[in-house]
């Protein structure tokens, strides 16, 4: 499966307040691109920006090879998949008719979801351990379930690449590590990857390639190990960290970033 989202030397941002500048980044099927940078540096606005939901300011974004804005909406949808940041919602769908619009890519403008499509968005609720929401309403569910839920409608979609916005911000410990499961069987499985996060440990478990967003510029683009640096995280983040390999539950070897305790800190 080959397929590629890419910005090319994109500036974004809104009317009189642009965000970033001469951003140039690539997503290909089969890995994870981590985003890091700190609250109001631009993610979000580059993932909008990215998926066409705002205009940039200069440069352009490709699926791919071929510019975005030359491509229909159900040709786009096709190849990449969405997971905003979890939302309330305004109607009262069931959860599995949430998932299922996940299918609409794949119909023509009067057909309805198929035998097949319910099936395929049931599978996806299994495959994020929430299928006992099917027939909740999606407006009465928690905000980490709602996280869950539009993970498994994209999921459902079946698209080559995948762009989430803090896919773990809203969930519980164990749902944040089945989520991490997930991405990794995604990238198993050929899919890409595009995510946002906060928390460089997930940057350094799951990512091929970590983009550090800062100061209106990408700072970094490049394997985790090269990117996430104590250096360049108290450029962007203002705190002492250091970074040390530890043994997770199966033996395994990990980085992790330990930050400097406040405490040590004002004493020193």
């Amino acid at each position: 499966m080959t397929a590629t989202l890419e910005a090319r030397a994109l500036d974004f941002g809104y009317p009189r307040h642009p965000v970033e500048h001469g951003v140039t980044l690539v997503l290909h099927a089969g890995e994870v691109v981590a985003l890091l940078g700190p609250n109001g540096g631009g993610k979000t606005t580059l993932f909008k920006t990215m998926l066409g939901l705002l205009a940039p300011r200069a440069g352009g974004v490709a699926l791919d090879g071929v510019e975005k804005k030359r491509m229909s909406r159900a040709d786009v949808a096709r190849r990449v998949a969405y997971v905003p940041q979890a939302h309330t919602g305004y109607f009262p769908f069931a959860v599995i008719d949430v998932v299922t619009m996940g299918r609409t890519a794949h119909l023509s403008l009067f057909e309805g979801p198929s035998t097949d499509d319910r099936a395929r968005a049931r599978a996806a609720l299994e495959r994020v351990s929430i299928a006992r929401l099917a027939d909740a309403i999606y407006t009465r569910i928690s905000g980490g379930e709602r996280q869950l839920v539009l993970l498994a409608r994209a999921l459902a979609q079946g698209a080559p690449l995948i762009v989430m916005d803090e896919p773990t911000a809203s969930l519980d410990f164990g749902n944040q590590v089945r989520v991490l499961a997930e991405i990794e069987q995604l990238r198993a499985s050929g899919v890409g990857v595009l995510l946002s996060t906060h928390d460089p440990d997930q940057a350094l478990r799951l990512a091929d390639r970590v983009a550090l967003l800062h100061d209106g510029r990408l700072l970094a683009d490049a394997p985790p190990e090269l990117a996430v640096t104590p250096e360049r995280l108290r450029l962007v983040y203002g705190v002492e960290v250091a970074i040390r390999d530890v043994a997770d539950a199966i033996g395994s070897t990990r980085r992790v970033c330990v930050p400097a305790s406040t405490r040590a800190a004002a004493g020193s």
